[in-house]
């Protein structure tokens, strides 16, 4: 009898711990990370770079497309339409390999935001593992959290933590 109520006095006390959760604004935590601000204003450069590159090429495609008409209003027909062909031609060349540029930038950015990204979900489980955390929860936009206290926002130390590794790095 004695080891029937040792028993049920361990499972009521076990039932009434509270699990330990907290929760993560990831708007905030992904703002204030200074890798995935490096990664946005690394992005951003060549963003820029590329448009000044596809501007100067689509001027001096204008150009030659105006010197092209300006000769050939003294040949005859079948030779300015060769001529247009040709220049046609290279115009959808150029076309495809700014877009394939293009493109290529913007998976390298991406990849390079889904690397941050993984690191950030990876340092808040360890956070959560080290702290004792069942479960965290995210909030913000999009969260799954909808009210929680102040005190079960880890966010500000996971922030911390993150930017702290990174400085190490």
């Amino acid at each position: 009898m004695k080891k029937w109520i040792g028993l049920m006095a361990f499972l009521i006390l076990a039932s009434c711990q509270q699990e330990k959760i907290a929760y993560v604004d990831n708007v905030k935590l992904m703002d204030g990370y200074k890798k995935k601000q490096e990664v946005e204003a690394s992005f951003k450069l060549k963003s820029e770079a590329f448009a000044k590159k596809r501007d100067s090429i689509s001027q001096a495609f204008q150009l030659e497309a105006q010197q092209l008409q300006t000769s050939t209003e003294s040949m005859p027909q079948d030779k300015a339409q060769e001529a247009f062909g040709i220049l046609q031609q290279k115009g959808q060349m150029m076309g495809q390999q700014l877009q394939q540029e293009e493109q290529q930038i913007q998976r390298m950015g991406q990849m390079k935001m889904d690397s941050v990204v993984a690191e950030v979900r990876e340092t808040i489980q360890e956070y959560g593992a080290a702290n004792g955390y069942r479960f965290v929860l995210t909030g913000g936009e999009g969260g799954s959290v909808l009210y929680g206290e102040e005190a079960s926002d880890i966010t500000e130390q996971v922030l911390s933590q993150l930017n702290d590794k990174m400085s190490k790095e």
